[in-house]
């Protein structure tokens, strides 16, 4: 039975609470679980950590402290933009979530968070960046 380790391969299904039990993201909710390579920097060091040595059909559940999770909100991360920018059909409104082109050309998502006049608030922070959070993990494949 092979068990997780640097490199490997990871399928799992997940769900995120926060600390009022609330479920945040949960990848039952989506049908589909989620799959990584461990080191690939799609999960947080600590969090992976909290991995190593898992293997198929474990579940485990990680309570991660906010730094350990998504990190604390960074106010490099808020921007301000110009309404003008905002083109098309897509509606701007508190609230919503849009992607956004990096300067690499990864597109990376930005909430709204206020509109004031002609000047649009976008946070690019986690949206969980801040908040202690608990992860159930149940482990489905490892290669």
């Amino acid at each position: 039975m092979t068990t997780i380790v640097q490199q490997s391969a990871v399928t799992l299904h997940f769900t995120i609470k926060l600390q009022d039990g609330s479920v945040a993201d949960s990848t039952y909710n989506m049908g589909k679980p989620a799959k990584f390579v461990m080191g690939d920097g799609s999960l947080s060091e600590n969090f992976e950590q909290c991995l190593l040595g898992l293997k198929v059909g474990d579940q485990k559940t990680v309570e991660l402290q906010a730094k350990d999770a998504f990190g604390a909100p960074n106010p490099d991360n808020v921007h301000h933009m110009d309404r003008a920018k905002f083109v098309g059909d897509a509606e701007v409104e508190i609230g919503t979530v849009m992607a956004f082109s990096g300067p690499d050309g990864v597109e990376i998502p930005g909430i709204i968070t206020e509109i004031a006049g002609d000047s649009v608030t976008v946070d690019f922070n986690h949206p969980l960046a801040g908040q202690d959070v608990t992860f159930e993990v149940e482990i489905l494949s490892v290669e």
